[in-house]
């Protein structure tokens, strides 16, 4: 009972937490990408201090972070992911559903750090507008963060790979780095319920360009469903059934 009453504290807090952040840095943001980077990023360092002490939740970056121009194709099971890798990444440019755009706080500083919408349906034309930009330099370089599976995932569930990820990583041809997470334990797709315990981002060894297309999507949903079971059982995760 009283891990549910500091779940619904941390959940009431981070909430709120996130329109004072972006208001607070609202002036800066406004006239800088750097002061959206560094509210998004202070929001996320909040998000997983205010965890540990909170609910007993840590958060651990394992492995190499990449720090120049690379395709990070990861693993999505949670948004705490998406913090743990946000705040991990130096310039992170996510691939999302466009729907975020119009969300308050949100999507505005999604638009002024120049996040990849696409749109759900449309990703063979979305992905074409994207290398447009890249090429025509509006995007400034960093590190692209794709979900390979388009959505999240909850632990145990089996999602195909999406051939998005293998136009982008041809196209760009830049290393791919892939990513696996244990969060989906700890703060589940749905529910209110956050366990305490230790949630892991883990930056796995690169894929050097060119690769075939078949050949590096095997290897990348290799790489990156052994990492993440493997993160899932050493934090006591267990496949029903």
């Amino acid at each position: 009972m009283l891990q549910w009453i500091r779940s619904i504290l941390y959940i009431v807090q981070v909430t709120l937490a996130m329109p004072l952040i972006g208001l607070a840095f609202a002036p800066w943001a406004m006239f800088s990408k750097r002061g959206a980077y560094r509210a998004c990023k202070t929001y996320a360092a909040w998000t997983m201090w205010s965890a540990r002490w909170l609910i007993g939740l840590r958060c651990e970056v394992r492995g190499t972070v990449p720090q120049g121009e690379v395709l990070v194709a990861s693993k999505h099971q949670s948004f705490l992911d998406i913090i743990m890798i946000f705040h991990a990444l130096p310039r992170a440019k996510f691939i999302m559903k466009r729907e975020i755009l119009w969300t308050p706080v949100i999507g505005q500083y999604t638009k002024r750090m120049q996040m990849i919408a696409v749109d759900r349906g449309k990703r063979g034309k979305a992905i074409q507008k994207m290398m447009a930009d890249v090429n025509a330099g509006r995007i400034d370089p960093g590190q692209i963060v794709i979900y390979s599976q388009g959505t999240r995932v909850a632990p145990g569930a089996q999602v195909p790979y999406k051939v998005g990820t293998a136009v982008l990583y041809e196209q760009l041809g830049q290393t791919c780095v892939p990513v696996a997470t244990n969060a989906g334990h700890f703060w589940p797709r749905r529910g209110l319920f956050r366990r305490p315990g230790l949630a892991v981002v883990e930056f796995l060894e690169p894929i050097a360009p060119g690769v075939p297309k078949g050949e590096f999507m095997a290897l990348l949903e290799e790489r990156v469903e052994g990492a993440s079971t493997r993160l899932l059982e050493e934090a006591g995760w267990r496949e029903a059934g």
